[in-house]
């Protein structure tokens, strides 16, 4: 996944569309148990000043586990992708932050890193296997998107226990 950055700087449009495998992204998350080939699709084109920008989307299809029923599904992350890249020599590089633009010094640049990065943050934090997912019962382990219980969930605050008997009389 690279680009020519002085191909691009003269004017040329670049399309880039590629898969990758993403296991090292995903091999410290329990809870994502496979991801698909994720499919780039994105383009470079000049942004001025000697800047390249780069943005497109990147599509990730991956087997993951509900947090809430621990069923698993498959869930479908769609990502928006835009970088800038600026060339520069080792001596030109910037010492601040007030620019969210990425300097390179070499004309071949590979955008698998900043792909990557991507895909990680915007992986599911707490993955669902739908919105209004109902979970397990904390008492007796039923899912309840599957069939309902009977079980007294009610939690009283220890300190207020004792309160409880006083208005039964």
């Amino acid at each position: 996944m690279h680009f020519n950055y002085r191909d691009v700087n003269r004017g040329q449009r670049v399309h880039i569309r590629e898969t990758f495998r993403a296991d090292d992204v995903i091999k410290e998350r329990a809870d994502i148990h496979h991801i698909e080939p994720v499919d780039v699709d994105l383009t470079a084109t000049v942004a001025g000043e000697d800047r390249v920008d780069v943005h497109g989307r990147i599509t990730a299809t991956m087997n993951t586990v509900c947090s809430r029923c621990l069923e698993p599904h498959v869930e479908t992350v769609v990502i928006p992708f835009h970088e800038q890249f600026a060339m520069a020599d080792s001596t030109d590089l910037p010492t601040d932050d007030e620019d969210e633009v990425i300097i390179v010094t070499d004309e071949r640049v590979d955008l698998k890193p900043y792909v990557e990065e991507a895909v990680f943050v915007h992986l599911p934090f707490a993955p669902l296997c739908k919105e209004d997912c109902a979970g397990l019962c904390p008492t007796c382990g039923k899912n309840r998107n599957e069939q309902s219980c009977d079980c007294s969930n009610e939690r009283i605050d220890p300190r207020l226990a004792g309160l409880q008997d006083f208005f039964k009389k």
